[in-house]
């Protein structure tokens, strides 16, 4: 049985703990090493169980927490290496660098996981998809547009964290400056309300039990709205929509219960 929990998404921090039963994973660090901590154990997840951490890529919000945690408790950082090469002093010191190349996947225990492309203002930054012998679940929480090779990846999965980041008039009529919304709403940007319920409505199924909205902006986006519009692409289907929070960590998914 594979669990989820999505410790933080937004601005300020993304952290994604994942298990088999037998190999546990974070995808992405990006709160402080102590804030982790904190919320794997307000979920009874112990950090000393943690086989690896896993990056996407190198901005802040993603990476703050991987040096401190992989010296801590000695784990390697699987990262690409243009990845890398960007995060600089900002990654700090780490236990062991496992170097990854998108689109090859790679094993971490039973964990299967395939890094793949995404369009992003970082150096090479990738979704993945992480499968074990029963389940598949996909993480694309940093794009600006959805490609056809994401939504390839995407097909099949039983869980998908997915960004819904901002509301299109919210974000028009808000305030930030103008050449921030053009970056926001560009290719290279992050997806809004409508384009996360085009791409879900491309690679929802009948067995896609969970959609987990993610990064969320607390100006330009209302976690009600989010649900109501990414919620029309699975309207027919059993699948339950929930969102990510920024300041606590979600409930655990345990694929299999459902």
């Amino acid at each position: 049985m594979t669990s989820v929990c999505v410790l933080s998404s937004g601005s300020k921090g993304n952290a994604i703990y994942i298990s088999d039963g037998r190999s546990s994973i974070l995808v992405d660090a990006g709160l402080s090493a102590v804030e982790i901590e904190r919320r794997l154990r307000s979920r009874a997840l112990d950090p000393k169980y943690l086989d690896a951490i896993v990056v996407s890529h190198e901005h802040a919000d993603h990476i703050q927490g991987v040096g401190p945690l992989s010296r801590r408790y000695q784990l390697p950082v699987h990262i690409n290496e243009l990845t890398l090469a960007a995060s600089g002093a900002q990654l700090g010191a780490v236990y062991e660098t496992i170097k990854f190349h998108p689109g090859k996947a790679f094993c971490i225990g039973d964990l299967c996981l395939h890094p793949f492309s995404v369009s992003h203002d970082a150096s090479d930054s990738v979704g993945f998809t992480v499968q074990d012998d029963a389940t598949k679940i996909g993480i694309v929480t940093d794009l600006g547009i959805a490609t056809q090779l994401v939504c390839h990846h995407l097909k099949g999965c039983s869980l998908i964290v997915l960004e819904a980041n901002h509301d299109l008039q919210m974000l028009e009529e808000g305030p930030y400056p103008w050449h921030v919304k053009q970056r926001i709403q560009s290719r290279r940007g992050h997806l809004s309300n409508e384009a996360s319920r085009d791409l879900l409505g491309e690679v929802s199924h009948s067995s896609l039990r969970h959609v987990i909205l993610a990064h969320i902006s607390e100006t330009n986006n209302d976690p009600d709205r989010a649900l109501s519009v990414v919620g029309e692409a699975v309207s027919h289907h059993r699948t339950q929509l929930s969102v990510a929070w920024q300041h606590v960590a979600g409930e655990i998914i345990r694929l299999g219960d459902d």
